[in-house]
């Protein structure tokens, strides 16, 4: 994919539970579509949207592997309905962007990827949704166990981490992937910070990387 042509992207709506979700569709140049990707952004309550880098850079890997890649707003975010709803609503939010993508790319291979706020709404909603891959980034742990509350999605799973980040500390994570089972795959990233601030493109490296081994 030539990095200066943009891919072809639609502006769109999907109703979730509590109302219209405001959605971005992109898609890869390919002729026929066999993947596609449901990306969930970080913390509402901290400027959290579809248009977050990282969340940004999980597309761009989606693109690259020829997933057709879905971002959207969680309830109360941007043009989405709805209000904040402590990460329980936004799985709900996050189940009818996977249903949604479903009904309209039948037969597809669904990735389930979430940063953050996001991954462990990705997290929980795996667990239903059953993707084909599940991919997190920087965990907040205490808060995804909660959530999950002793479930554990039982699917291909990829946790990538920086080990500089401030924000979710690296050893929990790593404490926390070591007692699953099975374990997800762990990258750890050295260096880098919650925000990936200057690793945008290792991230996007290491992302294709792995799940272009998975898929072959």
């Amino acid at each position: 994919m030539n990095h200066h042509d943009a891919p072809k992207r639609e502006a769109l709506g999907i109703q979730g539970p509590a109302g219209r979700l405001e959605a971005l569709l992109e898609y890869p140049r390919v002729a026929e579509v066999r993947r596609v990707a449901v990306i969930c952004h970080p913390h509402p309550l901290h400027q959290g949207t579809m248009q977050n880098k990282v969340v940004h850079t999980l597309a761009r890997a989606m693109l690259e592997l020829d997933a057709v890649a879905l971002r959207f707003n969680f309830r109360g975010v941007g043009a989405s309905e709805g209000q904040h709803a402590d990460g329980v609503g936004e799985v709900g939010d996050a189940m009818a962007a996977c249903a949604w993508m479903r009904e309209r790319f039948p037969g597809c291979e669904l990735l389930l990827a979430g940063f953050s706020f996001g991954a462990m709404v990705a997290c929980a909603t795996a667990v239903t949704v059953q993707p084909a891959q599940l991919v997190t980034i920087a965990p907040p742990v205490e808060r995804t166990r909660e959530l999950l509350a002793g479930r554990h999605p039982a699917v291909p799973w990829l946790v990538v981490q920086g080990d500089a980040d401030g924000v979710v500390p690296s050893a929990g994570v790593m404490a926390w992937v070591a007692g699953l089972v099975p374990p997800p795959e762990l990258v750890v990233l050295p260096g880098v910070d919650h925000f990936f601030h200057g690793s945008l493109a290792s991230l996007r490296e290491t992302l294709v990387g792995r799940l272009s081994a998975v898929s072959a």
